[in-house]
C-alpha cells in the first residue's frame, strides 16, 4: 500500500547537510545588484550526507536536515511535556505501550479492584 511504501522511505530517511555555496546565502554578498539564479538552476545543488561514510541520497529518498527533538524529557522551550507520570499500556507494543513511552526508564504497575453495583 501507499502507507507501507511511505513508512519504508521514512524509516530509511537520511540526515543531510546543505552545501556551502553562494546559492545558500545570496544576501551576504556585497554586490550592488542582487545576484539572480536562473529558475532552472535554483534547486540544483547536491545534498551531502551528514555521515561521510553514507552515500548521497537519491532523487526519491526522504532526507532531513535536523534530528527531531526527543519526546521523553520535558522541554518547555519546544513545548514538549515529556512522558514522566503518564499512564501507559503495559500490553501494547504501540506508542501507548510502556516500553516505548517510558523511554527505557522502567515503570510501576498498579492493580486496582473496582466494585460496582449492578442495575
Amino acid at each position: 500500500s501507499v502507507g507501507d511504501a511511505l513508512k519504508d522511505r521514512f524509516d530509511g530517511a537520511s540526515r543531510v547537510m546543505m552545501p556551502n555555496t553562494e546559492l545558500d546565502a545570496p544576501a551576504q554578498r556585497n554586490d550592488a545588484v542582487p545576484h539572480r539564479v536562473p529558475r532552472r538552476d535554483r534547486y540544483r545543488f547536491q545534498l551531502r550526507p551528514h555521515n561521510p561514510d553514507h552515500k548521497s541520497p537519491g532523487d526519491k529518498d526522504l532526507v532531513y536536515l535536523e534530528s527531531s527533538p526527543g519526546f521523553c524529557e520535558k522541554n518547555p522551550r519546544l513545548g514538549i511535556p515529556g512522558t514522566h507520570g503518564r499512564a501507559c499500556n503495559d500490553t501494547s507494543i504501540g506508542v501507548d505501550g510502556c516500553d516505548l513511552m517510558c523511554c527505557g526508564r522502567g515503570y510501576r504497575t498498579e492493580t486496582m479492584f473496582v466494585v460496582e453495583r449492578c442495575n
